[in-house]
């Protein structure tokens, strides 16, 4: 059977979005192989009891990657019914993560709110995660 016969007609942008979401995921993982170098944080630290702004950077990344599975299966799942809108819900909570990260990069762990406006797409591909469970259970 043809992946196309499966899947929504418009997945193919929710694809898409996974693809931007690992060249977020990269682009925060290199900040913080940089970051590492540039500070002399070798591994397995975690975290440096001097360099805050190291931390920062080291947050802004491992906070990004405490939600992430949990943005996949709602992104996934909302995009099986909604594909173009889970789409665009995606396209905001990757793009807000840059933004937090910019931010937190800065040193001053407060303007990683820079970021918020990825509840939107968060909040926004869990309540259609929500209204897909629905209509499997007959309710919608």
């Amino acid at each position: 059977m043809a992946i196309e016969n499966v899947l929504p007609a418009n997945f193919g942008y929710a694809i898409f979005t996974y693809m931007y979401s690992f060249v977020m995921l990269t682009y925060l993982a290199l900040k913080v192989g940089g970051a590492r170098k540039k500070y002399g944080i070798k591994y397995p630290t975690m975290y440096s009891d001097k360099e805050l702004i190291f931390n920062c950077i080291q947050r802004a990344h491992q906070n990004t990657l405490e939600v992430y599975p949990q943005w996949l299966v709602f992104q996934t799942i909302a995009a099986l019914e909604y594909p173009i809108v889970a789409s665009v819900l995606g396209v905001i909570w990757i793009t807000s993560r840059f933004s937090y990260a910019w931010g937190y990069y800065t040193g001053h762990p407060a303007k990683r709110m820079h970021g918020a406006y990825g509840y939107i797409g968060l909040f926004g591909v869990i309540l259609l995660s929500i209204s897909v469970a629905l209509k499997l259970l007959g309710v919608l």
